[in-house]
């Protein structure tokens, strides 16, 4: 049994704290997981810059009602779920996520939640787990499920290498530099291809 591990930021839908950082002239909030590797420091350095601009959950969910799925992500996705079981594992927020699964069909989704208080203003951060990605697929081994994996960023990397395949999907020049063991496409059809050869089964991409 055989199941797909994707990102969803990067690799389904565009990064959102770019989309939002454009949006309002803030540079800072452009800073990603394919910069910092560290989470924790990433995320503490985004909620210092809402708290001094003054900006809050209702500004960020404005900007997102505004986007939609990178282009062929939810053919995609409806490919893949024909062929395999399917989990987003993500370091986003279900407070971001819920309009994209609208439009991706509502795959299941294992991410992170916001503390946010009445006023908006968002105040912390609650991961799901340690290290999530790697532990999702550690979990999916102890059901006995073969794990297939595609990511694009420096958080992506341990639930890539932790799966019995993993690839980079449109993945910046650094991370491939740092982990040439990973296969790296930037289509979906490319993509399509990868599972179809880590897939024990034969498939039609």
């Amino acid at each position: 049994m055989e199941i797909a591990c994707l990102d969803l930021e990067g690799v389904l839908i565009p990064e959102i704290w770019i989309r939002f950082a454009e949006q309002t002239g803030i540079e800072e909030l452009k800073a990603t997981t394919r910069d910092i590797p560290d989470y924790d420091e990433l995320m503490k350095m985004r909620l210092s810059i809402l708290e001094k601009h003054g900006l809050g959950i209702r500004e960020i969910q404005a900007v997102i009602a505004e986007m939609a799925p990178m282009p062929g992500a939810r053919s995609f996705i409806d490919w893949l779920r024909e062929h395999f079981q399917v989990v987003i594992l993500s370091d986003t927020f279900y407070e971001f996520a819920q309009p994209f699964m609208r439009q991706l069909g509502f795959p299941t989704l294992l991410c992170h939640k916001l503390t946010v208080a009445e006023s908006g203003h968002v105040e912390d951060y609650k991961i799901r787990q340690p290290d999530p990605k790697r532990c999702s697929v550690q979990a999916f081994h102890s059901l006995n499920y073969r794990v297939l994996a595609a990511g694009d960023s420096y958080n992506d990397t341990s639930m890539l290498s932790e799966a019995e395949a993993g690839i980079l999907f449109k993945a910046p020049d650094n991370v491939i530099a740092e982990f040439p063991q990973f296969p790296a496409v930037d289509t979906y059809e490319a993509l399509k291809m990868e599972f179809c050869k880590a897939s024990e089964r034969d498939l039609n991409p």
